[in-house]
């Protein structure tokens, strides 16, 4: 499991090390420049310091190999090639002088060789590399020994300051962990970092989307107990009739009155269930293109008969075809509430006209009926769950229009009712994305 205090830790570790490696690397690359420096400077001056007349002749060697960490090599000849002196017996370096600055590779290591001349003579001074890289190694050691002693204070600084950075972290963490399921108000967050407050907002608009969601939940519960009180206290009350028939007539009557008892329930139960499966999050099907010439045909096919049973012209226009991304089952649901409420709601004799328009962006389904619309006042309400408008006679149980908006808005379209003078007109606008009006 991933830990932020081990990563932090980790990464901090990490970059004080290579922070410290590389300051050592650059010190040390400072320290062999300067060393060269000073060193060539001195083979200078040590050149510059022989005597500009011829030496006597070769005298011995000194004895012994020189020291090639510390040793300056030195050899002169004069102006006829021929060696005059030298310091050491070094066969490894050239004996001829090539002047100015040398490196020379000799089976002993690297050298740096300088060559001057001087009078009628040339001299030549050589130094082992290795002594340059001492100098410069020591330098660096002793530049970068404070920085390894400061390594354990610097370590436990950096543990110290995450786990106190750190801490705010776990007291929202114990803040949630300590609250029941009811509690749903915000997390405090005003002495909290301001790198926390971003996750505090997150979950407070979380708190507040749940209990919101929450409050939906236990106003439908209450609202779909009271609804189905009333069918089923009737249901009761036609069932005790029945059993108290005094004839076969009553009898016949009371169980009549119980079968649309029963039918009302079950349409009731029915649109919960309906309301229900709409609900945001509670549809995990993938949406796919639903051609919406041919929902128009199919729901008018549904409900031709109950249309024919009130002599209701019942019809469809179409002036383009239009296919919006969406779930077929969900938006055959939205037009046959539509169509059922516009049947509902004409008297007989009256006719139904479904349309469907599409322009560049947006595509329209629109249900008109002839029947006698809906109060302006009641337009925006009629789309509450359980609201009927006022003296309505038609049966139903004030879902119907909820759960098409439900639908549209889990399709990203806007349902508006309208009195046209000659009836209501229900309209769908779905808007189409790029690809579908290309």
């Amino acid at each position: 499991m991933k830990s932020i205090r081990h990563t932090l830790l980790l990464w901090l570790f990490l970059g004080l090390s290579a922070g410290m490696a590389v300051a050592a690397v650059v010190v040390y690359a400072q320290a062999r420049e300067e060393a060269n420096q000073i060193f060539d400077y001195q083979m200078k001056q040590l050149a510059a310091s022989l005597p500009r007349q011829p030496f006597a002749t070769l005298g011995p060697d000194r004895p012994g190999l020189p020291d090639i960490e510390r040793d300056v090599v030195i050899q002169i000849w004069n102006g006829s090639g021929l060696r005059i002196y030298r310091s050491h017996e070094m066969p490894s370096l050239p004996q001829r002088a090539e002047l100015g600055f040398t490196n020379v590779h000799a089976g002993d290591g690297a050298w740096r060789v300088y060559s001057a001349l001087q009078g009628n003579t040339v001299v030549q001074v050589a130094q082992p590399l290795s002594a340059r890289r001492q100098v410069a190694a020591d330098t660096a050691l002793k530049t970068v020994a404070p920085l390894l002693l400061l390594f354990p204070f610097l370590g436990t600084l950096i543990w110290v300051t995450v786990g106190s950075g750190l801490t705010p972290v776990k007291r929202v963490a114990a803040e949630v962990e300590s609250r029941d399921a009811n509690a749903l108000t915000p997390i405090p967050d005003a002495d909290l970092p301001q790198e926390i407050r971003p996750l505090t907002h997150a979950l407070n608009n979380l708190l507040g989307r749940l209990d919101h969601t929450l409050d939906v939940q236990r106003a439908f519960v209450a609202d779909a107990a009271h609804e189905l009180r009333t069918p089923l206290t009737a249901l009761k009350l036609q069932i005790q009739l029945a059993e108290r028939a005094a004839d076969e007539a009553e009898r016949k009557a009371a169980f009549g009155e119980l079968k649309q008892g029963f039918e009302r329930a079950i349409h009731v139960v029915q649109q919960l269930l309906t309301l229900a499966r709409q609900e945001p999050g509670a549809s995990t099907g993938a949406k796919q293109p639903v051609d919406l010439s041919a929902l128009a045909r199919g729901v008018l096919a549904e409900l031709a008969a109950a249309a024919q049973a009130k002599r209701i012209d019942l019809g469809i226009q179409q002036d383009a075809q239009a296919v919006v991304p969406g779930d077929p089952d969900a938006l055959r649901i939205l037009l046959n509430n539509l169509t059922e409420n516009a049947i509902s709601y004409t008297p007989e004799g009256g006719k139904i006209d479904i349309s469907l328009h599409a322009g560049e962006d947006a595509a329209v389904i629109d249900v008109q009926d002839s029947g006698p619309g809906i109060p302006p006042a009641e337009l925006a309400r009629v789309f509450d769950r359980f609201y009927r408008v006022p003296g309505t006679q038609a049966p139903g149980s004030g879902l119907g229009l909820s759960i098409v908006r439900q639908i549209a808005e889990a399709h990203g379209a806007e349902v508006t009712l309208k009195n046209t003078g000659h009836g209501l007109r229900a309209s769908v606008r779905f808007p189409l994305p790029p690809p579908v009006r290309a």
